[in-house]
């Protein structure tokens, strides 16, 4: 049972980037915006979210300067893909090189440690959350570690990734600005139409995409680690995007997908070195490459026929 929830309680905080940075990604995909940049704007926000929380110990502060480098590179995305028509693709492609440079230049002149930041202590990061008597129910059989381990522990960020979940399901589906979001993404022309701007929607889109995925980068140097480490988003703004395509652009199967890749990374830092049947030592690089590996195998055979958005990544031009 311990080493059950030990896996479990792993699997909850390795997936939390990847469920805001998927929710992230299916805001702007809704909205016809395709969105490669989330892996540049998670390593971005995860420097920037260092970096502030770093200089003057006030990891809230960090928060909000890893939203404003999400939100930078995301006015960069929409002035390049909405604005000037350009290719949303090797956009999102140029603003991950960018991030990916950008950081350990900065890191390294700002620092002095090879692209790292120092590290976080004190007020300058997030801390897990005891829940209303999780130390009473602690011994209590079963229920007890599920509640006093798996649910309680974890810091605000994971617990407002998991909000957010019910929250876009209701946004998208429920509310007036959620149909427009979605009918931007299917039939833009409609749209403008009917005298609405496809240019604000889809920049709206991209702001509450890069507050999504600001927070993700946030949590990877503030909350799962201590410090900013250089190339920490190790593709998770890609495994996010495959997460996305996977659920078919639904909230819920999104949330489902990211937890199983967060499963597989959990595993992965259980089994390494594990001596199994028949096969022996488990090899660390074998058990590294086993996220990439599923997607690759989800992408290929498992998904079946994933539509996107009619308008995705298509460029909008205004009749005269």
């Amino acid at each position: 049972m311990e080493d059950i929830i030990s896996i479990l309680i792993t699997t909850v905080r390795v997936s939390t980037p990847l469920i805001l940075a998927c929710l992230a990604g299916l805001y702007s995909e809704r909205a016809g915006i395709v969105d490669i940049g989330l892996e540049g704007k998670l390593l971005g926000s995860a420097f920037g979210a260092a970096v502030v929380a770093s200089v003057t110990g006030n990891v809230w502060l960090g928060l909000l300067a890893g939203i404003g480098v999400s939100l930078m590179f995301s006015a960069v995305h929409g002035l390049a893909s909405i604005n000037f028509r350009g290719n949303q693709i090797i956009s999102g492609v140029a603003l991950n090189f960018l991030a990916s440079g950008l950081t350990v230049f900065l890191g390294a002149a700002w620092f002095g440690r090879g692209g790292n930041t120092p590290a976080l202590s004190g007020g300058a990061r997030f801390y897990g959350i005891e829940l209303p008597f999780a130390g009473e129910l602690a011994g209590v059989p079963i229920l007890g570690p599920i509640y006093s381990g798996l649910l309680s522990g974890h810091t605000i960020l994971t617990y407002l990734a998991f909000l957010a979940v019910p929250l876009t399901a209701w946004v998208l589906w429920r509310t007036r600005f959620g149909l427009r979001l979605r009918a931007v993404g299917e039939n833009p022309k409609a749209l403008d139409t009917a005298g609405m701007s496809v240019t604000v929607l889809r920049y709206k889109a991209l702001a509450i995409t890069a507050v999504l995925v600001g927070m993700g980068g946030a949590y990877l140097s503030t909350a799962q680690a201590a410090s900013f480490s250089r190339e920490m988003s190790s593709g998770r703004g890609y495994i996010a995007l495959a997460a996305l395509i996977f659920a078919k652009w639904k909230p819920y199967p999104a949330l489902g997908a990211c937890l199983l890749f967060g499963f597989l990374e959990a595993m992965q830092y259980r089994l390494q070195g594990v001596d199994l049947p028949l096969i022996g030592p488990v090899p660390t690089q074998a058990m590294q490459a086993l996220p990439y590996i599923l997607t690759i195998l989800l992408l290929a055979g498992f998904v079946g026929r994933a539509i996107a958005p009619k308008a995705s990544g298509q460029p909008y031009v205004k009749e005269r």
